[in-house]
C-alpha cells in the first residue's frame, strides 16, 4: 500500500498516472533485496537540493554494486517532467530507485547489466512545523559498514529501522533515539538529530554507521551562516538528557522539534524555530 497519494511512476521511458508495476519475482532486487532509493521534496514550486539527491541514489546504487544507467542529471531532469504534472501548490515526495534485476556470481553478486529504475512520486503533505514528537531508547543499533551497506540509501537497511520504531511505539513514544555499535547516539529511527545547550548546536558526528543526510547538512550550513556554533562531536544519551532543546532534520518534513526524551522534556525552542525558517528562505532564493 502507498504512503501517499495521487501517485505517479516513472517507468521504462514513461510517465503513469498511476503506482504501476515495477519488478518481477526474479528480479535481483525481489529475490535479494538489492533496492536503494533516495527522497526528496517538491513543495511551493521548489525542490530544494534535488540534485544532491539525485547523485546520492546513484551513489548508492554504486555502493550495492548495482550499475546504474541513468545520471544524476538525467533523474533531475525526468523528476521536475514529472512534478510539473500536478497543480500548483501539491506538495510531492520524490523518490527515484534503483534495483538489481539480473543475478551474477552464485546469483549472489548483482550482474553487471543495467540496474532497474524507476522514480515514484507522491502526494504527501508536509507536517505542521510546530508538531513535536516523543522519543525513546531502543534496544536495536545502527550497524557498522563492516557489517551492512551503512554507506548507501538502501531498502534492506530499513527493517532494522521498523523495528526500533516498533519497539519505541510500544512504549508509547513516537519514535527512538538510537545508538550506534559503541553505545553513542547515531540519529533518531527515522532522521537525523541535533541537541542545543547553552546555545551551542550539537550533532552526532559521522563514523559510518548512519547517512549524514543531504537536509542535515544544509541545516549545519545554514545555521553556521546565521551565526550559530555547530559542532559535529561524539554524543551520549546523557548528553542528550542534559540538552536544552532537540530536534530531528531530515527531507520528508525538514524540522521536527522534539518535546521529550525518556522523561526529559524540552520546549519547542529557538534554535529549531530559526533553522525551520533559514531552510525555507534558502530554498525561496535558490530556486
Amino acid at each position: 500500500m502507498a504512503t501517499g497519494t495521487n501517485i505517479k511512476t516513472f517507468f521504462e521511458g514513461s510517465w503513469h498516472d498511476a503506482d504501476v508495476p515495477i519488478m518481477r519475482a526474479a528480479d535481483h532486487g525481489a529475490w535479494l533485496g538489492t533496492t536503494v532509493f533516495d527522497g526528496a521534496r517538491y513543495v511551493d514550486g521548489l525542490a530544494p537540493d534535488l540534485m544532491a539527491h539525485c547523485e546520492r541514489v546513484v551513489a548508492s546504487a554504486r555502493a550495492l554494486m548495482l550499475h546504474p544507467a541513468q545520471t544524476p542529471q538525467e533523474i533531475h531532469d525526468i523528476v521536475w517532467d514529472g512534478v510539473k504534472r500536478y497543480p500548483d501548490g501539491t506538495p510531492v515526495y520524490i523518490r527515484p530507485m534503483f534495483w538489481g534485476i539480473d543475478g551474477g556470481a552464485l546469483g549472489i553478486l548483482p550482474a553487471e547489466t543495467p540496474a532497474g529504475f524507476c522514480v515514484s512520486l507522491e502526494e504527501i503533505p508536509m507536517a505542521d512545523p510546530n508538531k513535536t514528537v516523543r522519543l525513546t531508547t531502543t534496544q536495536f543499533r545502527r550497524p557498522v559498514l563492516a557489517d551492512n551497506v551503512c554507506n548507501a540509501k538502501a531498502g534492506c537497511l530499513y527493517p532494522n529501522n521498523a523495528r526500533m520504531l516498533a519497539e519505541a511505539m510500544s512504549k508509547g513514544y513516537d519514535n527512538a533515539l538510537v545508538a550506534d555499535a559503541m553505545g553513542n547516539v547515531a540519529e533518531s529511527a527515522s532522521a537525523n538529530v541535533f541537541m542545543v545547550r547553552d546555545g551551542t548546536v550539537y550533532t552526532p558526528i559521522p563514523n559510518g554507521t548512519f547517512l549524514p543526510g543531504i537536509t542535515r547538512k544544509r541545516h549545519i550550513d545554514l545555521l553556521r551562516a546565521d551565526g550559530h556554533q555547530v559542532v559535529e562531536t561524539v554524543l551520549t544519551f546523557d548528553d542528550f538528557r542534559a540538552a536544552d532543546e532537540v530536534f530531528l532534520t531530515g527531507n520528508l518534513n525538514k524540522v521536527t522539534p522534539v518535546s521529550e526524551f525518556d522523561g526529559t522534556h524540552y520546549q519547542h525552542g529557538a534554535v529549531a524555530k530559526r533553522a525551520y525558517e533559514l531552510y525555507w528562505d534558502w530554498a525561496r532564493t535558490t530556486a
